[in-house]
């Protein structure tokens, strides 16, 4: 099982009514919603732990996990406001505008978490959730209770407009780097943590810190992962971009069940060094996963049988 943690939100999706007036239509989404969302429908055993509000969107975001088969017994409800999003296209790509002061995502605490299930092989953190007091300490001393045991996968995926402290979200990011062992980031991350994006000589800098493997994802030219054993790409497929809402949070999940269906989701797996072949068909299952999202509109992952 891989239990994702961090926000469950609902995305405002900029539409146009009959009359040519500016609309939004309320979506589930977040960023580590939307990787176990993809997770379920790519057919691994997923779940979530996130602060969940009773409130209608609340009840929109329960329902949406459960029709993707993802178990919402982790959730931690509460009667704080739902999480929005509302977003910004320009020429596809996404732009975010967050209203979550004292929203049921954002006050999760330590004494909120849940057990997990024995069955937790996995966890994934990522999203705005890790930007933020109180919920980013939760997640992360959940991240500590786990990483010895269990396979750690995070995707930095910085929101610089979410962040209220710069250098103490720094200092922070530093440190789970050490309970990392699946890195995922942008070009347009990489830009903001070191001030270009030149992945192949930051991958050296990073594995030093503790991952085992970094995921470099560069948009239409696709995506590197850098090991010790050396470097592997696969090229983005040539699709039609209708925005790239989710196309991250889909490739995150496309690397986690492609190490799944391959018996390689666990520590020991990624540490003793993953085989070439296990690494490439997991970032192929990834991009190929991507490319679908983004040809619909919103945070929209594919099931596993549109991959066949």
């Amino acid at each position: 099982m891989i239990i994702c943690a961090g926000e469950a939100l609902i995305d405002m999706l900029p539409r146009e009514g009959t009359g040519g007036e500016a609309m939004f239509l309320p979506v589930c989404g977040g960023s580590v919603f939307n990787t176990a969302i993809a997770l379920g429908r790519l057919g691994s055993q997923a779940g979530l732990v996130s602060g969940v509000s009773t409130d209608m969107f609340g009840e929109q975001l329960v329902a949406g996990l459960e029709a993707s088969k993802v178990s919402p017994d982790l959730l931690i409800r509460s009667g704080r406001p739902t999480t929005l999003a509302f977003v910004r296209l320009t020429d596809g790509q996404a732009e975010y505008a967050f209203f979550d002061e004292g929203s049921a995502g954002r006050m999760i605490r330590v004494k909120d978490l849940p057990a997990l299930p024995r069955a937790a092989k996995a966890l994934f953190f990522g999203g705005i959730s890790l930007a933020v007091k109180p919920c980013c300490d939760t997640y992360f001393s959940l991240m500590k209770r786990h990483s010895k045991s269990k396979l750690i996968m995070m995707d930095v995926n910085v929101r610089p407009d979410f962040i209220p402290d710069e250098a103490e979200y720094r200092a922070r990011t530093e440190a789970m780097l050490a309970h990392t062992d699946i890195l995922k980031l942008s070009d347009e991350d990489l830009r903001w943590m070191f001030g270009d994006a030149d992945p192949a000589a930051h991958a050296e800098e990073l594995l030093a810190k503790g991952p085992k493997m970094i995921c470099v994802t560069e948009g239409a030219k696709g995506v590197t992962a850098y090991l010790a054993s050396g470097a592997h790409t696969v090229l983005a497929e040539r699709v039609e971009v209708v925005d790239t809402v989710g196309a991250g949070d889909t490739f995150n999940a496309g690397v986690l069940a492609g190490l799944d269906r391959a018996g390689a989701l666990s520590k020991r797996a990624v540490s003793e060094g993953l085989p070439k072949e296990v690494v490439i068909d997991a970032l192929r299952l990834g991009v190929k996963a991507a490319a679908v999202t983004v040809q619909r509109a919103g945070a929209n992952p594919p099931w596993a049988g549109e991959l066949a």
